[in-house]
């Protein structure tokens, strides 16, 4: 034993090297940093972006050694308070509405908090960590993430911490789940198994998933298991995952349209009802006759109300500002447009590309979602994960630049009055732009996106 230990530590002593210092400043990401320290934060970041590339350049083979590393640098999370975001405040009010057999979608978390008529443990510190935002609007989350924000606090007894560790486990199996599928997948595909590393070992996967407790992970896993299904002619069984992803969250809603080519056009109007009648299903406990109005009026706040690290919108509202348009009534009309140029592009996307090559698929729903979110007022890091996993299907590599170039939108908490750098934000935009058209020029994808007749 200790012949081939003394053997190992020799073959692989810079990647165990590397794998400590990781581990080192992922706990300090965990335990001792605050995000207004945006110098310490994009040091940390940048330090283990260029570790995660080493590790995968170095290792990039030894499938046990960086999925176990993964997992552990996942579990570094596991007691740790989110330090980045709140959000998860609210996912445990909202679970605990669920066990009580309340429905989450009725009321804000301030309205019940006022009327005193609910018992909810520690109702008036979630409140208050939750910020003012979330307390007084209606729940967001689409009711599949409901039921798993339930079953997290009910198996951690009610308490915070007991709710942050159910979540960060489930999270962890997602990604497990991420990177099982994602193999097969790329193998199927004749790509390198090894790139689905570029995922697992992402420290944005890792900080905004285990860390920060968002449930992309949850929603691409389940896209993913779709997906191959689909790969291996199993599309009806495929409709089960594809709705539940949906129901966690509503990105992978643009994606159905594709499927009508993906799957031909009986085949995928059968597909697409079932897809549609499981989110359904999902509805139906949560379902009142005030739920429409009140979702509908909480999601418009994301396409008209907010804005955080936009690109295309930045440069509309500093055009308006020349013609004097008041940013509140701009950002309004904006919000108003965007839906219908998405539309527009998810149609020209399912219907003019080769969509039953599952390359194309894959790369079709990359294209959709980067309009999107090049066009979204409102882009958290968080949101960037959806094509850093999509990408690895294809020939595509700038979601990865992206995922290193995020974190600059954090410089926003840095200022009292979360003021954004828009230096920063050029700086980050114009390399994930820049790297984009190389690529297009590059691998001639500029013809592959132009619909053909």
């Amino acid at each position: 034993m200790p012949n081939a230990v003394l053997t190992y530590w020799k073959l692989h002593k810079v990647a165990i090297l590397l794998s400590l210092l990781c581990g080192v400043f992922y706990y300090t990401f965990a335990h001792h940093l605050e995000r207004t320290d945006f110098t310490r934060l994009s040091v940390l970041y940048a330090a283990l972006f260029f570790l995660c590339y080493k590790l995968i350049q170095f290792e990039k083979w030894n499938f046990k050694l960086l999925l176990g590393l993964g997992i552990l640098f996942r579990l570094i999370f596991l007691m740790a308070i989110p330090n980045l975001s709140q959000d998860f405040y609210r996912f445990i009010w909202d679970g605990q509405l669920v066990i009580m057999g309340e429905n989450p979608y009725l009321y804000f978390p301030k309205e019940i908090l006022e009327k005193g008529e609910l018992i909810i443990p520690q109702a008036q510190l979630l409140v208050e960590k939750m910020e003012s935002l979330s307390a007084s609007n209606y729940s967001n989350y689409p009711p599949f993430s409901q039921v798993l924000f339930g079953i997290c606090v009910w198996l951690g007894g009610q308490k915070i911490v007991g709710g942050l560790i159910a979540m960060r486990l489930l999270l962890l199996g997602a990604d497990i789940g991420i990177f099982y599928f994602g193999r097969k997948l790329l193998k199927h595909l004749n790509k390198s198994p090894h790139l689905i590393f570029w995922y697992f070992l992402n420290p944005l996967v890792i900080i905004e998933l285990s860390g920060n407790l968002h449930f992309e992970g949850v929603m691409l896993f389940f896209l993913l298991w779709a997906i191959y299904l689909l790969t291996i002619n199993k599309w009806i069984i495929a409709a089960v995952p594809m709705a539940l992803s949906i129901s966690i969250k509503l990105i992978p809603l643009m994606f159905l349209p594709l499927f009508f080519k993906s799957l031909g056009l009986k085949k995928g109007l059968v597909f697409n009802t079932l897809v549609i009648s499981g989110v359904l299903i999902t509805l139906i406990p949560f379902y009142d006759p005030v739920f429409a109005a009140h979702y509908s009026n909480t999601l418009s706040l994301w396409f008209s109300n907010f804005e955080f690290n936009a690109s295309v919108y930045n440069v509309v509202k500093s055009l308006g500002s020349q013609l004097d348009l008041k940013p509140w009534e701009l950002i309004k009309t904006y919000g108003k447009i965007i839906p219908f140029i998405v539309i527009v592009w998810v149609g020209l996307l399912s219907f003019f590309r080769s969509n039953e090559r599952h390359n194309v698929l894959l790369t079709s729903m990359l294209m959709i979602l980067t309009v999107y979110l090049f066009l979204s007022t409102t882009v958290h890091p968080w949101y960037i994960i959806s094509l850093v996993l999509l990408c690895l299907f294809s020939e595509f590599r700038y979601p990865l630049v992206w995922s290193a170039t995020v974190i600059l939108s954090y410089s926003a908490y840095a200022n009292p009055d979360f003021n954004e750098a828009i230096w920063l934000l050029i700086i980050e935009y114009l390399t994930v732009i820049g790297f984009l058209v190389y690529e297009l020029f590059k691998r001639q994808g500029i013809k592959s996106l132009i619909p053909k007749n």
